[in-house]
């Protein structure tokens, strides 16, 4: 019996990995609690984060419960794969994918002073 009691591990619901297109803002990855059907009046998600990984600035707590009304949700991606471990990939690749797209865009200062100049 004592070994049995040992073997007491929280029980922890699956969690869909995602990314929140929102209106008017940034992309944001999330870890959705349930996909989200047609009916859903919000869309809630735990562990939000910006595509680069950071936390957003307009959050407090980052182990919060998030609901977003779907009035202010575009649309939400979950990458398809055969399992968990295919679309937490495909999310970190897609993350990857973002960050690498703003590293290459550099600044012309010659077209700034330019403009400037106007």
């Amino acid at each position: 019996m004592g070994c049995a009691a040992a073997h007491h591990l929280p029980i922890v619901p699956p969690v869909i990995r995602a990314i929140l297109h929102l209106l008017n803002d940034q992309p944001l990855n999330a870890e959705l609690l349930h996909e989200p059907k047609p009916s859903d009046a919000a869309v809630v998600c735990t562990n939000l984060r910006t595509v680069d990984g950071k936390k957003p600035v307009f959050i407090d707590f980052s182990d919060s419960t998030f609901i977003f009304p779907m009035a202010s949700v575009r649309f939400v991606e979950v990458p398809t794969g055969a399992g968990e471990g295919d679309r937490a990939r495909a999310a970190a690749d897609a993350a990857a994918g973002s960050a690498n797209e703003t590293e290459d865009l550099e600044i012309d200062e010659d077209f700034l002073r330019r403009v400037r100049e106007a």
